[in-house]
């Protein structure tokens, strides 16, 4: 996304369109929500905030890579994944919130990477994360965030993503 905010999202659905003709003129729908894999639920609402668990990048119950970045897992292919840990994400929070539409703006974003020793780019890896809640939300979808270096993440995943989100009362 340019400086100017014109990702194709902006470019393809006004602004002033929802956050599913957003998602919609991305080509993009909400997955399924994945099932925890241990003692957890996928979100919980609190008052007027979402809060979600760690989201992996599952594409129909499937991890599409394992490994670390910078060590088999490039950096583009890395954020590809956060931006899946995103879209799955979001469909936590419509799983409490009821829909896009309730969501008022994304708080705050945390990415964890499966880092090699030497690799650094753990914030390139999240903008895949950040980029995509930008052009489905627009203003509403810039946060605040942390993009963490993990020795190993569950499954092997090479990211994961977690949300918080502020929902309309």
């Amino acid at each position: 996304m340019s400086a100017a905010g014109d990702s194709a999202a902006e470019q393809t659905a006004p602004e002033g369109s929802s956050p599913e003709a957003r998602l919609a003129a991305l080509g993009l729908s909400l997955p399924k929500v994945a099932s925890p894999l241990a003692s957890y639920v996928p979100a919980v609402r609190t008052g007027n905030y979402v809060y979600t668990a760690g989201q992996l990048p599952f594409v129909d119950g499937v991890l599409p890579a394992t490994g670390k970045v910078g060590a088999g897992v490039g950096t583009a292919e890395a954020s590809a994944l956060a931006r899946i840990c995103a879209l799955n994400a979001l469909a936590a929070v419509v799983s409490v919130a009821g829909s896009l539409s309730a969501v008022r703006r994304i708080v705050k974003v945390t990415g964890f990477v499966s880092s090699a020793p030497d690799f650094t780019q753990q914030a390139q890896v999240v903008n895949g994360a950040s980029d995509l809640l930008v052009e489905v939300f627009g203003e509403a979808g810039r946060h605040a965030r942390s993009a963490v270096g993990m020795a190993v993440l569950p499954l092997d995943t090479p990211v994961e993503v977690e949300l918080i989100v502020e929902i309309r009362s």
